[in-house]
């Protein structure tokens, strides 16, 4: 394993979102990074698709329940603990329902992105990582690439884009070292699996241990590169120490592309069930989506993973089967019921 060293103390971090899956994985890669060793890890999390069991126990973790969107909150705690470094992964990834939460959307991942950012820049932070999204990226010829020019297709693409675009102008004026990173749809252990919007595996796995057929908008022919979230965190984690890696944008995820009908097949293989599929009505979102990884594999190399859809699909089975389905309440807080797609309508009235 390549040792990583950083140029400056790590005192203190800031990980938002850190009780979420994604923030699972790289909390657990950070208790494993010799550079941290020393370092006391604040997670702030307002638990609104994450849970506290997700968060390592560790003396070196502290869980804050609130929410970026809250501007004193964020500062008072960059105020007390000085932060060397954020890793800002706290967002409402769902793209397709976000054209019907925008006022929702954008005061979440546009406003409480920016509060993180001023707070970084008031505080003299030296490294932001920010979790965008090849959401970023829109309907574009795949593979898509960091020199293309994004064109965002949906709300949470747009907001993605528009605080990638804060960070840039936060460097020029203030100096803020940033790591813009895209993953994309990723799936593991530790994933709400009780979340009816998004994260399609979770879905998928949800259904099956129900005894439902799984169900696909449209004819699944929708191509996807599904990348397990171990594979991506240490990079995730060492990226702001990483010379080469500063003030630059990453897609980080899969090679492997796959359609979301033969994700179904998988799936149901995997958790040894019949491959059952109800085909609901298409939706507005983009047909095919996978990207380019050769500037991440030129930074991070060996620092990636390159576990297989089959092994990936395992090792979330099994924790699936251990722990269960999370049950968590479905968002209902809709701003726009026009064109809601019927089986998300039926869920307000459940």
């Amino acid at each position: 394993m390549r040792r990583i060293s950083s140029d400056f103390p790590i005192r203190n971090v800031l990980v938002t979102g850190g009780a979420g899956f994604l923030g699972a994985h790289l909390l657990r890669a950070m208790l494993l990074e010799p550079a941290f060793a020393e370092t006391k890890i604040c997670v702030l999390d307002d638990l609104s698709g994450g849970f506290k069991d997700n968060i390592p126990i560790d003396h070196r973790i502290n869980l804050i329940e609130g929410s970026v969107a809250d501007d004193r909150l964020v500062d008072s705690l960059f105020e007390k603990n000085k932060f060397e470094l954020v890793y800002h992964l706290a967002a409402y990834a769902a793209e397709g329902l976000s054209h019907f939460i925008r006022r929702y959307n954008y005061t979440n991942n546009v406003l409480g992105s920016v509060n993180l950012i001023n707070a970084a820049v008031k505080n003299a932070a030296k490294g932001f990582v920010f979790t965008s999204s090849i959401a970023v990226y829109g309907e574009q010829r795949p593979p898509m690439r960091e020199s293309v020019k994004p064109t965002p297709a949906d709300p949470y693409g747009i907001a993605k884009y528009a605080v990638e675009m804060d960070l840039h102008a936060a460097h020029e004026m203030f100096g803020l070292p940033f790591v813009i990173l895209r993953p994309h749809n990723v799936y593991g252990e530790f994933q709400n699996t009780g979340d009816p919007y998004r994260n399609v595996v979770g879905i998928f796995m949800r259904a099956l241990l129900e005894d439902r057929p799984m169900p696909i908008f449209g004819d699944g022919l929708q191509t996807r590169a599904f990348t397990y979230a171990g594979d991506i965190a240490r990079a995730m984690v060492v990226a702001p120490l990483l010379s080469e890696a500063r003030n630059r944008v990453f897609n980080l995820g899969s090679d492997a592309v796959t359609s979301v009908i033969d994700l179904a097949a998988d799936v149901a293989a995997t958790m040894r069930k019949p491959c059952q599929v109800e085909h609901l009505p298409s939706r507005l979102e983009v047909k095919t989506a996978f990207a380019d990884h050769s500037l991440s594999h030129e930074v991070f190399g060996d620092i990636l993973g390159d576990t297989s859809l089959p092994e990936g699909l395992a090792k979330m089975a099994k924790w699936v089967l251990q722990a269960g389905v999370r049950r968590s309440t479905p968002y209902r807080d809709i701003e726009i019921l026009d064109k809601l797609p019927p089986s998300w309508h039926k869920l307000l009235f459940e």
